[in-house]
């Protein structure tokens, strides 16, 4: 049981874990705010643009009783749907980002190599023979 412990220990510790946990601390956070900015900033001047209209009212009853219809709620599926592209284009622009920032480092030429021993003595042979 002790070996357990330390090795679920050492497996929290590591970077990753950590990392990823604070990642997806953040996405929820992230989901929060473009939940909102889908419900209440984008979506009612849309329904408004389209005639009044809520999203989140728009289905299609199929069966059930009056008390508990049965519905495909359409509306909601669009409202989830612009949530997820706003979601999938700010990681696009992320990664973008991201990877523009490595390709600039990789391009960065490397420093040449020090010259090795033999190379460094006949380099003072021939300064020597100049003189």
């Amino acid at each position: 049981m002790a070996t357990m412990i330390q090795e679920f220990k050492t497996f929290i510790s590591r970077g990753n874990v950590l990392d990823l946990a604070v990642g997806v601390i953040i996405g929820a956070a992230f989901g929060k705010i473009v939940n909102s900015i889908v419900n209440d900033i984008l979506m009612p001047p849309l329904g408004l643009i389209l005639g009044k209209v809520n999203f989140t009212d728009l289905k299609i009853i199929i069966g059930g009783t009056a008390e508990k219809p049965v519905t495909i709620n359409y509306g909601m599926f669009i409202q989830v749907a612009v949530e997820f592209l706003i979601v999938a284009f700010i990681v696009f622009l992320i990664v973008k980002g991201f990877n523009n920032m490595r390709m600039k480092e990789a391009a960065k030429p490397a420093a040449p190599p020090a010259p090795t021993a033999s190379e460094a003595l006949l380099t003072e042979i021939r300064d020597l023979l100049k003189k």
